[in-house]
């Protein structure tokens, strides 16, 4: 496995099914800030666009160090679905997903990502502060160990994605 890059990855474009339910996701993710959350949001979608679950980062407002966008999404989608439809769907996350998220969607069955904000540019905003620190691993050296294919398609829509950003974090 190897630690992110120091320079940020290429912006990836999106077509436009790709593009609507990111932004949803980052819409999840103003919502989450609104909530005095950090910035984050998912939405999990069905191939015929059958939104599964939606949700937005819940630190703060729950307490639970693991109330991720990415993991509340599948929290209230796996007991709905089968590992089959998981399988086929996509979890769009307004950033990329954390180890701990990306191991989530692994156990899920999940086999497709698309995420906005790298975690490299993430950083950024993020500052050297030790509470606001990840483990510098990218969610792609999850899914490249993984038993199951996972298409990781990111980072995309920077700039919407990295809106919520501005000012959120402690300096």
């Amino acid at each position: 496995m190897t630690a992110l890059a120091a320079s940020p990855p290429a912006e990836v474009p999106l077509d436009e099914r790709d593009g609507r339910y990111l932004r949803q996701a980052i819409d999840m993710a103003r919502k989450a800030r609104e909530r005095g959350n950090r910035p984050f949001g998912a939405v999990i979608v069905a191939p015929d666009g059958r939104v599964l679950a939606q949700a937005w980062n819940a630190n703060d407002e729950t307490g639970d160090c693991t109330a991720h966008a990415e993991v509340s999404a599948i929290r209230i989608a796996s007991p709905r679905c089968t590992r089959e439809q998981l399988a086929a769907a996509t979890l769009y996350s307004s950033g990329e997903p954390c180890v701990m998220c990306a191991g989530a969607i692994f156990w899920s069955a999940i086999g497709r990502v698309v995420y906005g904000i790298d975690a490299v540019r993430l950083r950024v905003f993020r500052g050297e502060r030790l509470d606001q620190k990840d483990a510098e691993l990218s969610c792609r050296d999850v899914f490249a160990a993984a038993s199951h294919r996972i298409e990781c398609i990111g980072p995309a829509l920077i700039d919407e994605a990295s809106a919520s950003h501005i000012g959120a974090w402690k300096t």
